[in-house]
Parts: C-alpha cells; sequence; structure tokens
C-alpha cells in the first residue's frame, strides 16, 4: 500500500500546445507496471479547455466543482456540473474545460498503452466553443 498526500506533488501549468487559457494540472497518482491508470485533478479557469483529443483506452472526468463544457466530434456542446461522470470512449474524439464564466474541475483518469496516454489534435477555435 502506498499512500499519497495531499499537496506531495506540485502543480503545473498546462503547456499551452495543448490548452486554451489558464489550466493546472495536479497529480493524483500514476500507477507502476503491470498497472496502466493515471490520474490527475485538472483546474480549468473561465473560458480554458483542452484542443481536441483522443485517448487509446478512453477517459473518465469526474466533475468537482465549477460548471464546464465538453464535446465529442460531431456532437453538441453539453454540460457537465459537479457530481457528474463523463464516459468517453477508446478513440474518440472530444474536448472539456470550464465554461465561458465560471471555472471548472475534474478528475480524469486514463489508462497508458505502451505509455502513451493521449493524442493531441487541433484547438478548438473561438466559435467551435461558443456554441456552449
Amino acid at each position: 500500500m502506498e499512500i499519497t498526500r495531499n499537496g506531495s506533488q506540485p502543480s503545473a501549468q498546462a503547456p499551452a500546445e495543448y490548452f486554451t487559457g489558464h489550466i493546472r494540472m495536479d497529480p493524483l497518482f500514476d500507477a507502476a507496471a503491470p498497472a496502466r491508470v493515471f490520474g490527475l485533478s485538472v483546474t480549468f479557469a473561465p473560458g480554458a479547455r483542452t484542443c481536441w483529443h483522443t485517448h487509446p483506452l478512453g477517459q473518465i472526468l469526474i466533475v468537482t466543482a465549477g460548471y464546464g463544457w465538453t464535446q465529442r466530434w460531431g456532437g453538441p456542446v453539453e454540460e457537465i456540473c459537479p457530481g457528474d461522470v463523463v464516459s468517453i470512449a477508446p478513440g474518440e474524439k472530444h474536448w472539456h474545460g470550464a465554461s465561458a464564466t465560471t471555472a471548472m474541475t475534474h478528475i480524469a483518469i486514463l489508462e497508458k498503452l505502451d505509455g502513451h496516454r493521449v493524442d493531441w489534435m487541433e484547438k478548438v477555435s473561438d466559435e467551435q466553443y461558443r456554441l456552449g
């Protein structure tokens, strides 16, 4: 058993090449092989969001605070609120982030396939984002 104490891992600013706006990432766990699961808490400032992306083994988001939006490719922008659980299928192109006026925090849980967690794509345009 291993206990990772709250605050024992440093926060990081999300890289601008994969995100729009101010996003703080707080690592929670990164299981050692043969396990593949990885988790982090992500806080998006108002207007902040990911780029379009996919995950080889899918992703689960658990919204813990605020109000946000998410969208799968070709689908409508959907609101997400505390307590909502978003299950994203392997290879499903999507984005997620805060609403235009309210911050949002979620826990992201995903698995690594041969050490690979995410395939980043193009930025979500302001026009796509405004549809929320």
